[in-house]
Formats: C-alpha cells, structure tokens, sequence
C-alpha cells in the first residue's frame, strides 16, 4: 500500500472524532465557510466552527494563524471577505449583512484589560450597564464583584490593583450587560508566570458559575488545555483539529498538532502483521490509535512523548543509542536520545536521575496508553 493511500485511510479512521465530541443542543455561534482577505494575504481560510451554549472553546495556534483575526471577525472588529457569521440564530456577518459590534451581544476582554483609569472598580464595571436603573446597577455591580471576589476593592481605581485583579475587574465588566457570548484575548498573557495558573483556574470558575458561551484566544498550549471545554488547534487560518484538550492531546490527527501540542517524537517503523518493527523492537498494533494492522508493509511513525519513554544505561552493543542532550526542568530532566538510525528521542526522568552526556542507552516505550501514528513523510 502506498504512503498516499495509507494517508488518505489514517485520515479517514480518525474522522469520527470530531463528531464524538461536538456537544449536543444548538449552537449559539457558528461560523460557515469565513474567509478573511488582507490585500493579497489570507488570514482566514474557509473557517467552519460551532460554539455551544455554556462552553469554553479556546482558538489555539502559533502567532500568524488566524486565531486573533478570527476573534476580531466574531466582534465585529473585522468583516469577513466571505462566508457568513452567525450569533443566537441571527446573521451578524455575510453577503448584504453586517450587525456593528456595538449592536452585537458579544462582550470582550481585551489583552490589556482597558479598564478606565480614573473610574473606580466598581465604575468600570457599571460602565455598559446604561438601560438599567441605579439600584439595579447597583445590585448588578455588587453580584459581580463577589463573584469575582473583589467586592472589597469596589472603590480602588485601577492604578491600585494588581494585574490579576485588574484582569478580574475587566471580566466582571464584560459580563455585566449579560453577553451572549464572551470573547477573551489572550487574557492572561500580561500576568507573571507565577500568578498565570491560579487566574486561569478563577476565571474559568467565574465563567462556570455565570453560565456563560465563551471564546479565548491564545498560543499557551498549557493555558488552553487547562481551561477549556473544547480546542480548536489553528494553522494557516484553518482549524486543524477541534475536541476535548485531553483527545485533541492523547490522539492528535497531524503532525502539526501533535508537534504544537507539547514535545513531540517521531519513532520510524514499518507495518508487519500484527505489528510495527521500529529502531527500539516490535510494537503491537493492538497498542496503535486505529488500525494500523490494515496497513502491512507500510511505512509509518509512531508519536511518543517524553513520559511514553525511558531511557536505560546500556552496553555499548545492546544500546539503542546515546544520550546527546538533556534539559532540567526542576522536578524532572527532559534527556535527548539520538537512536542508531538517526531519529532523536526525548524521555522524561526524574530529577534524582542523572545520565551523562554520551552515555548509551537502551530506550523503553513505556506508555500505558494508545499510541497516535502518521503515514511516513
């Protein structure tokens, strides 16, 4: 069977996924067939996506991929050159119809949060509420700074709060009018990398507890998988893949999401039977994500990550290669194995486990999980 053929079945072995996990129930928004022209550049290419009411489904991908033009074109900061926008069952966006964004029942949080300097916490987040009353504004304002746990700080202007509770302010501000949807840019990329984690996990509580549809954006594939309900992995303004962050991780469909998502190795081997023949011995198919056993004589490559494999100090005429490099990473070293046919290999080790430069080593799959595979490039 040839690469092309084999490229073609893997393609359509793992086409179902996708289906599995699309949430059940109407969308609120829908993007059919966007594409967004700059001149001669495409930044936007035939983009079909659903947002499910009540989920976080994050636009991730690297810097040029469409992702922040995506969320402009769902804003109605941009107006696609083609293909139609859709908010609650009604057109925003397409040919004759575009809704401005201030008419749109979408909120946004900017990356730099644009909270007004001289109005005080709990003026910035009264500020859109213009069709209410004052004690209604009064009572919206107060359920929303204890939800975002701030109430104390109502009358601290923004010059007074820290960048996590700036970012809080600017949350609460957007969901004050009740937004259909809830658009978020790169939300935690102006915090310290020490206080990224724990605002990831609050404001993934806030949007949890006020029932709202929300979109990030953002190209920390930490950020996405830890507090999404959905990814969709961008490239040269398409989605790539789009499911659960622990599907889209384990059995990513390409080479790119794979590589994209975490450290990535590619282990070479050939399909025989009931098994594939790599550098490192026979893996069984049984132990593949789909059936790779259809496929006898083809070349294929095996995804494995650093924790799928480990590393052991070998004799030099039973290694399957030698340590070339290694990375600390505090709790753990992360070592680089070139393997004999030239292929290198990264297994993860704990701290206390130190392996020299140069060393040989035998290489152990150690995975307790299916293992994702590619037709050989």
């Amino acid at each position: 069977m040839s690469n092309e053929q084999i490229a073609r079945r893997s393609k359509a072995d793992r086409g179902g996924q996708t289906t599995r996990e699309t949430p059940t129930g109407q969308p609120i928004l829908e993007l059919d067939g966007v594409t967004k022209e700059f001149g001669t550049e495409t930044a936007v290419a035939d983009l079909s996506l659903s947002v499910y009411e009540g989920e976080l489904l994050t636009l991730l991908g690297p810097s040029g991929c469409g992702k922040t033009t995506t969320l402009r074109i769902l804003a109605g900061l941009e107006t696609p050159t083609s293909g139609t926008v859709t908010l609650t069952g009604e057109r925003v966006a397409g040919p004759g119809t575009f809704v401005d964004p201030e008419q749109r029942d979408v909120g946004l949080v900017f990356q730099d949060y644009a909270l007004f300097p001289h109005l005080t916490a709990a003026e910035n987040v009264a500020f859109g509420l213009t069709d209410e009353d004052e004690s209604e504004r009064e009572t919206r304002v107060a359920e929303l700074l204890d939800l975002v746990g701030l109430d104390q700080y109502r009358d601290h202007r923004p010059g007074q709060l820290s960048g996590g509770q700036q970012q809080r302010i600017a949350l609460a501000r957007s969901l004050a009018p009740e937004p259909a949807v809830l658009l978020l840019d790169e939300p935690f990329s102006n915090l310290d990398i020490s206080l990224r984690e724990e605002m990831r996990q609050e404001v993934r509580r806030i949007l949890k507890e006020a029932g709202v549809t929300a979109v990030s954006v953002t190209h920390d594939q930490e950020e996405a998988l830890s507090i999404s309900d959905r990814v969709a992995v961008m490239t040269d303004g398409q989605v790539e893949q789009v499911g659960e962050p622990r599907s889209v991780f384990e059995d990513p469909r390409s080479r790119f999401v794979a590589n994209f998502l975490g450290r990535a190795s590619f282990l070479p081997g050939r399909v025989e039977d009931d098994a594939v023949e790599t550098p490192l011995g026979s893996v069984g198919t049984d132990r593949l994500n789909g059936p790779a056993d259809a496929y006898d004589g083809a070349s294929i490559e095996v995804l494995v990550r650093p924790d799928d494999l480990r590393a052991v100090p070998a004799n030099e005429s039973t290694a399957d290669g030698r340590i070339v490099g290694r990375q600390y990473l505090g709790p753990n070293f992360i070592y680089a194995v070139e393997i004999d046919d030239g292929a290198t290999l990264r297994c993860l080790h704990n701290h206390v486990e130190s392996l020299e430069d140069g060393l040989p080593v035998s290489v152990d799959i150690v995975a307790d999980h299916s293992l994702a595979w590619y037709p050989m490039e």
